[in-house]
Formats: structure tokens, sequence, C-alpha cells
């Protein structure tokens, strides 16, 4: 299921450029995937004090640059979950356009806080994402 988050740049989000700076759009994201999980209801399960959903791999591609006063949308959607690990696709658009911004496949995982090590993702965790995904 794929879900919406709209933000609008701030002067606070600029550079010395006058732009989006490039940690700011994995603040960005990181925003959206928490309000997609809270919306979906499931923030407690997967961000909770025994279990945290950590990211291993992010890459982002950028592709233009985000400015001032600009409304951005940004899409979240899980496309794949795996035995380890799930893929989150984020893309940052101008809401009024459509204009891509940036792009990232992210790949996470499931953390055991007590354990200290990611958990298989299987029974009602598997249940879970693919509901999710769905």
């Amino acid at each position: 299921m794929r879900h919406s988050t709209t933000l609008c740049v701030r002067g606070y989000h600029l550079d010395v450029y006058g732009h989006v700076n490039n940690a700011r759009y994995l603040e960005f994201l990181e925003e959206a995937r928490w309000r997609f999980f809270e919306e979906q209801g499931v923030i407690e399960e997967i961000t909770g004090e025994a279990l945290a959903m950590v990211v291993v791999n992010i890459n982002i591609n950028y592709r233009r640059a985000a400015l001032i006063h600009e409304e951005l949308a940004i899409s979240t959607e899980i496309t794949r979950v795996g035995n380890k690990s799930f893929i989150i696709r984020q893309e940052i658009a101008l809401a009024e356009t459509g204009e891509m911004i940036a792009d990232t496949d992210g790949t996470y995982v499931l953390f055991d806080n007590k354990l200290g090590t990611s958990v298989v993702i299987d029974g009602e965790y598997k249940a879970l994402l693919d509901r999710l995904r769905a």
C-alpha cells in the first residue's frame, strides 16, 4: 500500500547554496516512514522497547534541488519482504506538479533490542509487513 506525506521546505532545511541540504532528505524520508507506520497503527509493534526497525542500506538518487516554500509529496511503500530484511521504496516529488526530487529503495531489518541482533521475518512480523505491502 502506498502512503503519501506532504512537507513544506522551510528556511532551516536549506544550506548555503539556497537548496535543501542532502542530509535533510534523510530526515524527510524518515518523517514519512514514521507517519506511514503511525497511520497504519503499527508503530509500537516495530519501534517499541523490544523491537526496532533499522536501516541497513539507503542510497538516494537526487533528481532536482528542492527550494524554499516548495511543497513536497513523499510516497512510501514496502515493495519486498524477505527472510531477514525488507525494502521500502520512497519518492520525493513536488506536490503540485509531480516533478521528481529524489528517490530511494532502502533496506531495513527488524532488530531485537535485547539480543542486539536482527530477527528472522516470519510469523506475525511477516504477516504484518505483508499486510502493509498489499
